[in-house]
């Protein structure tokens, strides 16, 4: 277990203050790759988990560091919803085969849905700034990396006229000064966003037909933590904690999944993705994702 934890801090990167930090961040590695082997060991399980980069975190650390959705802050309006009455939806659905999603970045979770939008519109895919929102949306309930709301981030895009594009406002991961000089160059522009009706996978399946959508899920279990391939059933409530994007949906060996890219980078996952169970029995959907969604107008 030792060379395992050497290895994996070779491939992470992962350097250590000093001798008791690296006895403490051990410990807490090796009961997590405990807990993953011996759920590897499980048969017919449809999911497998793996030793990644949030390897030597404890399950409350990875929640306070990484998932900072604002969910109990808000209910979805009850307002229009564009694809009301889309009847007939393809059978399966992938954004990334039609161009309109960019590279997984290992950042923030409300731009991806607008990128996806924009794409649509003007047939440009560009990868949009975070950190410009980060930085700039500070007014609403959004409060930069403290967390936030999809949908405030869209108004916020929207009195705004536009966001700017990743390269002229780099991520940094940390609260800035609003840079007002980059923020007036917009790449892209949306006018408005509305919300999927609350609860049903059915109107989510028809708005992700038509264009990458924005969700909240939880995504605090150790499960979700170390997913690392296959569709994910898991243990998981509706504690709203954290921001996604919906790309698509599909099945495979019976079991129906939506197609979910994340922001915790190309080595967490599926290069990045999930792809979550489908059509559950719960109406607001498994780990909550048909709970509040919403997607950009253009």
């Amino acid at each position: 277990m030792y060379e395992r934890h050497e290895q994996w801090m070779a491939q992470y990167g992962r350097v250590y203050k000093d001798d008791a930090e690296k006895e403490t961040r051990y410990n807490i590695f090796k009961e997590n790759v405990a807990r993953i082997d011996a759920f590897n060991s499980q048969t017919g399980k449809s999911y497998n988990l793996g030793v990644n980069q949030f390897a030597d975190l404890t399950n409350e650390e990875f929640k306070a560091s990484r998932n900072r959705f604002k969910g109990h802050m808000c209910s979805p309006q009850a307002g229009p919803f564009r694809y009301e009455n889309v009847s007939a939806v393809p059978a399966t659905m992938d954004w990334r085969k039609k161009g309109a999603v960019t590279p997984v970045k290992d950042q923030g979770q409300c731009v991806a849905a607008m990128e996806g939008i924009n794409q649509l519109t003007t047939g440009k895919l560009i990868s949009l700034s975070e950190q410009e929102v980060v930085d700039c949306d500070t007014k609403g309930e959004d409060q930069g990396c403290n967390g936030g709301l999809m949908d405030d981030a869209f108004k916020f895009i929207e009195q705004n006229k536009g966001l700017t594009t990743e390269a002229n406002y780099p991520y940094t991961g940390t609260d800035g000064t609003c840079n007002t000089q980059k923020e007036v160059s917009h790449a892209a522009k949306i006018t408005g966003f509305q919300d999927v009706p609350a609860n049903s996978e059915a109107a989510l399946m028809k708005a992700v037909a038509k264009q990458p959508v924005s969700v909240a899920i939880d995504a605090g279990g150790f499960e979700f933590q170390f997913y690392s391939s296959g569709i994910f059933t898991g243990s998981c409530g509706t504690e709203l904690d954290h921001g996604v994007t919906a790309v698509g949906y599909g099945g495979s060996d019976g079991t129906k999944y939506w197609l979910v890219k994340n922001s915790w980078g190309a080595q967490w996952g599926e290069e990045g993705y999930i792809r979550m169970q489908k059509d559950i029995s719960a109406k607001e959907g498994l780990c909550g994702i048909a709970m509040q969604a919403s997607y950009p107008t253009a």
